[in-house]
């Protein structure tokens, strides 16, 4: 079992990172400020009677928020294979970590739960803090609180937060990683392209996870949130089952 030493070892080293205090940052402004910034379209639809998915109203400008639980995932481990200096070419900081932490598994572990606790703080407070936004600015158009959809919505950034943990641990390079998932979320989703092929593409993690709490969706795909949760949690254990597996066989 971890220690709850080991856990409050890497929270301080996961916020004393600059890089996730910008994701941490983003995570928490971006979708409250994009309330403001829709709301004169919404309510001009709204009064037209055209507005479209009323019931996701407020809901998915969580969407952008989910970048910074991205960026989140991507530092807590990318930090460690940063070099320490020109004095010691090769050498990374993971190699102290393991000599001051040397049981991987618990390294891991407690990396995962300082990642989770940080990402459901963030969303948490977004998450109501965005909701509570549309009611107010949108009053008579935003859908009515649910604890549900705030606690799912949650849940989808704790799970991609540790998605984007669990694929920089395979491939060891926090750029790589982190550009493929800036520009899968807002440029183009080559997720969202798949499902035009096929309809399974739908339960690709990056995709499925927004079923949880969103109500419509531009794949065309109906998943009941429960099944959507099920199937990103599975995607997610099987991720980190297999970095898990890659880090325990690597050299630091």
């Amino acid at each position: 079992m971890v220690s709850r030493h080991l856990i409050t070892a890497e929270l301080r080293k996961l916020l004393g990172l600059p890089t996730a205090w910008a994701g941490l940052v983003f995570g928490l402004i971006a979708a409250p400020a994009l309330v403001f910034v829709n709301a004169p379209a919404l309510r001009r639809e709204a009064e037209a009677g055209r507005l479209l998915n009323a019931a996701d109203v407020g809901y998915q400008n969580l969407g952008i928020g989910l970048l910074g639980a991205l960026i989140l995932g991507v530092v807590v481990v990318s930090s460690e294979y940063t070099p320490t200096g020109d004095d010691s070419p090769g050498v990374r900081q993971l190699t102290s970590t393991l000599l001051a932490m040397p049981v991987r598994h618990h390294l891991l572990a407690a990396k995962g739960a300082a990642l989770t606790l940080v990402v459901a703080v963030q969303g948490a407070v977004t998450a109501l803090l965005t909701v509570w936004l549309t009611g107010v600015v949108m009053a008579g158009y935003a859908p009515p609180f649910s604890a549900v959809r705030v606690g799912a919505a949650v849940l989808y950034w704790v799970l991609l937060g540790l998605l984007a943990y669990a694929i920089t641990l395979i491939f060891r390079n926090g750029i790589i990683t982190l550009t493929v998932f800036i520009v899968n979320s807002s440029v183009v989703s080559v997720s969202y392209l798949l499902t035009k092929l096929t309809p399974a593409a739908a339960y690709l993690p990056d995709i499925v996870g927004a079923h949880m709490f969103l109500r419509s969706h531009a794949a065309d795909v109906t998943i009941a949130p429960l099944t959507a949760g099920l199937t990103m949690t599975a995607w997610v254990a099987a991720l980190l089952a297999l970095a898990t597996c890659l880090f325990h066989r690597r050299p630091a």
